[in-house]
């Protein structure tokens, strides 16, 4: 792909845990290479323990690699300290977890406003409850706004996870196992609409998961397995 075109790049990333009270390092990642353009969706499969999550978490800050080069939209993210990553996981980036995190004294609204809190600027916070209503109602999830978490169904709630995911229209959408605690029909909806979104919103989407239908879904699937990704079979 051209580079003008790549998104997210990483190159050589090696990630690898300490064991035994450090007397053992285990290596997880073994020099990672991946490049994913803009509006991509992708899917990284792979067996359990296979450190699917730990990539995911470097993609997305929330880890650092021991060696390699992670670039998103040009920036070398390995270069910022951590008070301008926690601004890139903040402005760029959206997470969708397995669990999906609301606070269950907020109302739906509040949930998805959460993001907006901390590092936006002005105009995006003053433009961000008209952004929260449309999502929302994207969803199907205008009658709900008022309702708290433990109001909702699991589906339901992974929806307002999703939204609360895009509210400061990040450039990446992480999504760690985001069906792994619904049933089937409720997975499906979901899968449907992370797809939707992705075209929609203009949004790339990286899914980690399990699950072979939702992976399938995506425009490309890549294997993690021995601590390299390959294209899966």
């Amino acid at each position: 792909m051209p580079l003008s075109d790549a998104l997210l790049k990483l190159s050589n990333v090696v990630q690898r845990y300490d064991a035994d009270a450090g007397a053992n390092t285990v290596p997880v990642l073994k020099g990672v290479c991946l490049d994913v353009a803009r509006g991509e969706s992708l899917a990284i499969i792979g067996p359990s323990g296979s450190g699917k999550s730990t990539l995911l978490n470097i993609i997305g800050t929330l880890d650092r690699p021991a060696s390699g080069e992670v670039t998103l939209a040009g920036q070398d993210l390995n270069r910022l300290d951590d008070r301008e990553l926690a601004a890139v996981r903040n402005q760029q980036v959206g997470f969708v977890f397995q669990a999906h995190y609301l606070l269950p004294q907020c109302t739906v609204w509040e949930n998805v406003l959460v993001p907006t809190l901390a590092g936006a600027n002005g105009e995006s916070r003053q433009s961000a409850p008209a952004r929260a209503e449309r999502l929302l109602k994207r969803v199907g999830l205008g009658e709900r706004m008022s309702h708290r978490p433990g109001q909702l169904s699991g589906g339901e709630r992974q929806r307002v996870a999703v939204v609360r995911a895009l509210i400061n229209q990040p450039q990446l959408l992480l999504a760690d196992e985001p069906t792994g605690a619904l049933d089937r029909a409720s997975a499906q909806q979901l899968a449907q609409l992370l797809l939707e979104l992705n075209r929609e919103e203009g949004v790339t989407l990286i899914v980690v998961t399990h699950a072979l239908d939702l992976a399938h879904k995506m425009g490309r699937v890549l294997e993690l397995k021995d601590g390299v990704l390959t294209p899966a079979k």
